[in-house]
């Protein structure tokens, strides 16, 4: 279960090999050299609308996921049993500063351990799906992790890895203060 709850905190995506550009077109890196020299140059304001947009897409997912809980199942790779529940309260999310990274806050809770722990995790967006990345991500005295988990549509699906042992989690992200109106209605 803790390794579980761990995943759960370090949720990601991928975005392919160096051998792709780094612009996300997913031309090969000598064909986007290629066809930079043919690409129009963006029209006058393009710049300033997809910035827009994107810190409107960063004030989303921190709203989305500041003072929620992630509530679902995960799986194990090989074995046969049904898929155990999880259960993953984020305190809050904010951007920093540098490249793709965000503060996450998050409370673990397992056994008689109740912890929040501050996790500085990258955030790629696959247009306008947030997605965690994670890889070879040490948390002392827990271990190494690898994960890569989106969310979409107050849901969130992904795989995770923790030495040799992997599988794909799932769930849906509630607002507690959502949960307690729709129960009482």
């Amino acid at each position: 279960m803790l390794r579980a709850t761990v995943i759960g905190l370090v949720l990601a995506i991928s975005f392919g090999s160096c051998a792709y550009s780094q612009d996300g077109t997913g031309e090969k890196a000598g064909a986007a050299k290629e066809n930079s020299k043919k690409k129009a140059a963006p029209a006058k304001g393009a710049s300033k609308k997809s910035d827009n947009e994107q810190k409107r897409r960063y004030d989303e997912f921190a709203k989305l996921l500041s003072g929620s809980r992630l509530v679902g199942q995960f799986t194990i790779v090989g074995r046969g049993t049904p898929p155990p529940k999880e259960e993953y309260e984020i305190q809050q999310i904010k951007k920093l500063p540098e490249g793709d990274f965000w503060q996450f806050n998050a409370r673990i809770k397992y056994g008689k351990n109740n912890l929040l722990v501050p996790l500085k995790l990258e955030v790629k967006w696959a247009g306008d799906t947030p997605v965690i990345t994670l890889t070879d991500f040490t948390i002392p005295g827990l271990g190494t992790f690898s994960s890569r988990v989106m969310f979409y549509n107050k849901k969130y699906a992904g795989t995770w890895t923790h030495g040799k042992v992997g599988g794909h989690m799932f769930g849906v992200i509630e607002k507690p203060d959502e949960t307690e109106e729709t129960e009482s209605e």
